[in-house]
């Protein structure tokens, strides 16, 4: 099993843990949404849970819970910047298809 930050991502993530305040990482997960079925969700990650398994790319920590676990298996996260838009963006070699707007997913 693997998740990945590409090192854009990765320094996004450092500079919201600094501007927060702290914390352990990003929290990566699933959950039921869209037309397509599944969304992403990111979160920070205070704690450490049994279910969870644990990432590290460029210093940065990954936490996902064992629910989520395959659908992300394999995920590369990068931030990207285009023109006034910055947003973190997911290469998740487990979708089959998307919906028209990109905010949904099937596995």
């Amino acid at each position: 099993m693997s998740v990945h930050l590409t090192e854009a991502a990765a320094r996004q993530v450092q500079k919201q843990l600094e501007k927060r305040g702290g914390g352990l990482g990003l929290r990566l997960g699933v959950r039921k949404s869209g037309c397509s079925g599944f969304a992403y969700v990111i979160d920070f990650a205070d704690e450490i849970e049994n279910a969870d398994s644990v990432f590290e790319d460029f210093g940065v920590k990954v936490v996902v819970h064992h629910d989520s676990l395959a659908m992300l298996d394999g995920i590369r996260i990068d931030y990207k910047t285009e023109g006034l838009n910055a947003t973190f963006s997911f290469d998740n070699p487990n979708v089959q298809d998307s919906c028209g707007c990109g905010e949904s997913f099937s596995v």
